[in-house]
């Protein structure tokens, strides 16, 4: 069996982290911390045999005044986030990244700006939402915001095709053919079935015609 690879493995860790809960909690808002985002992430990581590499590449860092009298750095760092396959060290795949950090002693910066990056990317990388509800009302929040692809122009001519075929093989007029057939869909208008639904009057509507042409064969 072969084994999966980078991208195979990415994947995984993708379709098994899709929400971190924000745990942690600022004067006036909850974020979630690093601690959350690795805690999800590293295990995976380590059963997938993946790891992520950071690479700063270049530095920026200024130095401001700020109204305690003391100065505020802000350090910038230009990365490069780096998957290895440890499994094939050969194959990996880089990200470019960007992170910053805010410290007011001096010696900090470039660690805060390395862990912001680091927990940011992880996020984005995956595509992982963050919310204050717990993780069922969020999937069911998500679910309920889902919206229902409607039906496309060659579904729409397939179908009207189909009626019109129908029409003739039973002599019966097409408009009572077509909203025979849109009141099993539960519509009145071919404009408001859904992509979904278009599709299962469609292997209807041609499973009648067959078994019509039978008959009369």
């Amino acid at each position: 069996m072969a084994e999966d690879n980078i991208y195979q493995k990415l994947q995984h860790i993708h379709a098994q982290v899709k929400y971190i809960q924000k745990s942690q909690k600022a004067t006036q808002y909850s974020y979630a911390g690093s601690s959350d985002v690795l805690g999800q992430i590293h295990g995976l990581m380590d059963d997938e045999k993946l790891l992520l590499v950071p690479t700063i590449i270049n530095h920026h860092v200024d130095s401001v005044p700020n109204k305690k009298g003391s100065m505020t750095h802000f350090t910038e760092l230009e990365m490069v986030m780096t998957w290895i396959n440890t499994e094939k060290p050969d194959e990996k795949l880089e990200c470019s990244w960007y992170a910053q950090g805010v410290d007011i002693a001096g010696e900090k910066g470039v660690g805060k700006a390395l862990t912001y990056g680091e927990k940011y990317f992880l996020l984005k990388f995956f595509n992982i939402a963050t919310d204050n509800l717990d993780p069922d009302s969020f999937q069911q929040n998500i679910d309920s915001q889902k919206q229902l692809e409607p039906i496309s122009s060659t579904q729409e001519k397939t179908l009207t095709d189909l009626f019109e075929l129908m029409a003739g093989v039973t002599q019966t007029p097409m408009e009572k053919v077509q909203m025979g057939y849109l009141k099993k869909a539960g519509v009145n208008d071919l404009k408001r079935l859904t992509s979904e639904a278009a599709n299962k009057l469609i292997q209807l509507v041609n499973k009648q015609l067959n078994d019509q042409t039978e008959k009369a064969g």
